[in-house]
């Protein structure tokens, strides 16, 4: 769900949506999400001063109270 999620938002957000790539690493309590986007594009998924960053995460973390995991944002560049 969470992958979807992601997936879809960085997808809108860049110019080249085919370089989007979410990486979902379970863990025992966590999930880690690596979302890898084309260097040209980072700083669009990322915001001016974070802020687009900020709300994906806090998105995620609305999305997953429902498991009960915690949900972990990282952008790779």
């Amino acid at each position: 769900m969470e992958k979807e999620l992601v997936s879809y938002v960085a997808k809108a957000l860049v110019d080249d949506p085919e370089s989007v790539e979410v990486n979902v690493i379970e863990g025992e309590k966590s999930t880690i999400l690596e979302l890898r986007v084309s260097p040209d594009d980072i700083g669009k998924v990322i915001g001016k001063h974070g802020r687009i960053a900020k709300a994906l995460r806090t998105i995620l973390s609305a999305s997953s109270t429902k498991t009960g995991k915690r949900v972990v944002l990282e952008i790779l560049d």
